[in-house]
């Protein structure tokens, strides 16, 4: 099946024959060891194994982190934009590998070149498109963007290491 990643910094349609896949909750949960409240993707849209992902998480007002960021101005902290970004990252990282469910972790090494352009609000539904830039046994890097529709509101580039 071949499928378009779509929006706004995403990856370009699938080559012809590529299994383009989508995750439910239960499958990301199978895919990730993390769990409320630092589970940070809600679903996958679309995953082109070896090549890219399009995750989102769904911005509530009931996240624990808007009580003191800021009280009358919640806004998400980078920080966990970009821990949301590597979480969609792990998510293609064991799917490409088919480690999902073996226990396996991913572990963040280096962030680079973060940046913070958009303020994400509660309410909003933040689409997490990650890259795979170079992939190696154990390391992997990549290039992600936290997308609101068609604004950017952070990017970075990372690397992770298999464990």
């Amino acid at each position: 099946m071949s499928e378009e990643i779509n929006g706004a910094g995403g990856a370009a349609a699938a080559p012809p024959g590529t299994d383009v896949k989508s995750l439910d909750i239960v499958q990301v949960m199978a895919a990730l060891p993390h769990r409320y409240p630092l589970l940070l993707v809600d679903r996958v849209v679309a995953l082109v194994p070896d090549q890219s992902i399009h995750a989102v998480k769904a911005v509530s007002m009931n996240e624990q982190f808007f009580q003191g960021h800021f009280p009358g101005r919640p806004i998400m902290p980078g920080v966990l934009q970009i821990e949301a970004l590597a979480q969609a990252a792990g998510v293609l990282a064991v799917e490409s590998l088919g480690l999902s469910g073996s226990g396996k972790l991913v572990y963040f090494m280096a962030i680079e070149e973060a940046k913070f352009r958009t303020p994400v609000e509660p309410g909003c539904l933040l689409d997490l498109h990650v890259e795979f830039v170079q992939k190696r046994s154990k390391v992997c890097k990549f290039a992600g963007k936290a997308m609101l529709g068609d604004k950017i509101a952070s990017e970075a580039n990372f690397t992770a290491m298999i464990g």
